[in-house]
């Protein structure tokens, strides 16, 4: 792959946070299967797991299609047999789980998406990870949160008034609406495990 036609495309945030983030997602998979990631952006998260758990095959999507270019584009340069390629997976789509049932996901890996997306994008991620995954199944989400109605730090607070000046539709969620709603679907919340620049891992299984 040569530079002029190198369709890569790089999130600074990724090599903070993918140790951490890996770390913790590992603790918590089923012992094996397919793993889907939704809103997989550049694809760098999915190219440095894959490798990392050999049990699993890693399935990312992406509703953008040149940040599917870059996901290809990574999975290409990074060799990674057990990183399928990119879906065409946008949560906002009532039916976007119809033509995954056959995949037997046992997981959903969402990184940075419900707070850079609008609230309906939230509910069609979790609703469909209810009627996705099995018994048992994980659905993994990692951003920042408010709690109890309130900013856990400055920065957090100043990310998301930029986020709301950016579009009116965005913004950081409160963790108890993202339990709520995940708890109507049959997710039931695990945990919660602080993470680098004061963002959450939050963990659910299906009952």
């Amino acid at each position: 792959m040569t530079f002029e036609n190198d369709l890569r495309q790089y999130a600074p945030a990724t090599r903070r946070n993918r140790d951490s983030i890996f770390e913790t997602l590992v603790s918590v998979l089923p012992p094996k299967g397919n793993i889907l990631e939704i809103a997989s952006g550049t694809g760098e998260h999915a190219v440095y797991f894959a490798p990392k758990l050999k049990n699993y095959q890693w399935i990312p999507s992406e509703p953008d299609a040149m940040q599917q270019k870059s996901i290809d584009a990574w999975r290409e340069f990074c060799h990674s047999p057990n990183c399928q390629s990119s879906l065409n997976i946008d949560v906002l789509n009532p039916t976007w789980t119809e033509e995954l049932k056959n995949l037997e996901i046992i997981a959903i890996v969402n990184i940075n998406m419900i707070h850079i997306s609008p609230w309906e994008a939230c509910l069609g991620l979790i609703k469909g990870a209810g009627n996705l995954l099995p018994s048992g199944g994980i659905l993994y989400l990692y951003g920042p949160y408010k709690q109890g109605g309130k900013h856990t730090a400055p920065s957090n607070q100043l990310f998301d008034e930029s986020l709301r000046i950016q579009n009116q539709a965005w913004g950081v969620r409160n963790l108890e609406d993202v339990i709520n709603i995940s708890q109507q679907q049959g997710l039931k919340f695990v945990k919660k495990v602080s993470m680098p620049a004061n963002n959450l891992s939050v963990i659910f299984k299906k009952n």
